[in-house]
């Protein structure tokens, strides 16, 4: 028979397993909390590249414009240059003919007869004195227009290559601006998508990924009420029909690229993160006076639920997710944070001080 004094530590030990099994979470969890962490910060990375690269192509178009400006002013001047050619050009052609009428003057006039000749047919000294002086006035007078002739050619030659000089440099200015647009643009264009192949993976899962922090902008000098995006086009409005909807548009959209930071209109705490259905992932925030603005078809969110807001303040990515048509930023304002209460959001905020242009 065994003793049951034979393992004194089993039972203890099996208590502090049990313990902490219990105390943990499951397999599962803590594999799909372990893969949020990696993947919040891979999302964190591509989120923010796509910002800072809409900053990079901001100061591309910025120095891509100034370029295009200096490019204007070369071309002005390079324009110039070749008036001024033009007229050198005319005179070298006056200067030329100058002297062939000179040349023709001395022929008819014997001034080409050598000195000795002239002595000879000299009637007497005073003509012989008037003869050699219109010589002497001839040869000087072809001499300066020679003279005056070979000026005008090489500063021909020296602003012709002005004028080309010019030229290069505005062709190679410009080309290397349009360049370093064109590689900054093509790489915001593959972030934008990767930073939509995430967001749409999300939503086919069914599970927000959560906020991605960012650096917010300073919303200290920002007015009380501001628009959901810094710049953008208007496209479908409220009250709008078409078959994309079953009954009339609720919202106001906003067509911009993806990855365009969106901003709480102003200040209010967030109700609601989510990112299934037709809005794909949105936020809602609930503002003084019992209105709540949304902002849908996002590609990530910046804030959590429960969190509150600065007006101005970022609270995602505009995107392309739920049933959308091209990347937009859909905006609504209503009076639950339910859709079926939307109002006017262009009124809504024109009344606040902010028009929609």
């Amino acid at each position: 028979m065994r003793s049951p004094r034979r393992h004194p530590l089993l039972v203890p030990a099996l208590l502090c397993a049990f313990a902490v099994l219990a105390a943990r979470p499951t397999g599962t969890s803590a594999a799909v909390d372990d893969g949020e962490d990696t993947h919040s910060a891979a999302d964190a990375g591509i989120n923010a590249q796509v910002l800072r690269l809409y900053e990079d192509a901001a100061v591309a178009t910025q120095q891509y414009e100034a370029g295009r400006r200096e490019a204007e002013v070369q071309r002005a001047q390079a324009v110039r240059f070749e008036a001024l050619l033009d007229r050198e050009r005319r005179g070298i052609a006056v200067l030329n003919e100058d002297l062939g009428r000179i040349a023709r003057a001395q022929y008819r006039s014997g001034g080409g007869l050598p000195i000795t000749a002239q002595m000879i047919l000299a009637d007497s000294p005073d003509e012989l004195m008037r003869g050699q002086r219109a010589v002497w006035q001839a040869d000087l007078a072809v001499n300066n227009a020679i003279d005056k002739s070979r000026r005008a050619e090489q500063r021909l030659a020296a602003d012709e290559a002005k004028a080309e000089a010019a030229w290069q440099e505005l062709d190679r200015h410009t080309g290397e601006l349009a360049a370093l647009k064109k590689d900054i643009e093509a790489k915001l264009d593959q972030a934008r998508w990767q930073l939509q192949g995430q967001a749409d993976a999300s939503v086919t899962a069914g599970s927000c990924r959560g906020a991605v922090r960012l650096d917010q902008p300073k919303t200290g000098a920002m007015k009380t009420w501001v628009a959901p995006v810094e710049s953008y086009a208007l496209s479908a409005g409220f009250g709008s029909g078409g078959e994309r909807w079953a009954n009339r548009h609720t919202g106001q959209d906003f067509a911009v690229p993806i990855g365009t930071p969106v901003r709480a209109v102003g200040e209010g705490h967030v109700v609601k993160v989510s990112c299934g259905g037709p809005f794909g992932i949105e936020v809602v925030l609930q503002h003084a006076g019992g209105y709540y603005t949304q902002y849908a078809h996002l590609a990530a969110v910046t804030v959590d639920q429960g969190e509150r807001v600065s007006p101005g303040q970022w609270v995602g990515q505009s995107g392309t997710t739920g049933n959308s048509t091209g990347p937009h930023l859909h905006f609504e304002v209503r009076v639950t944070p339910e859709m079926g209460s939307a109002v006017d959001p262009a009124s809504w905020l024109s009344a606040r001080g902010v028009s929609l242009g």
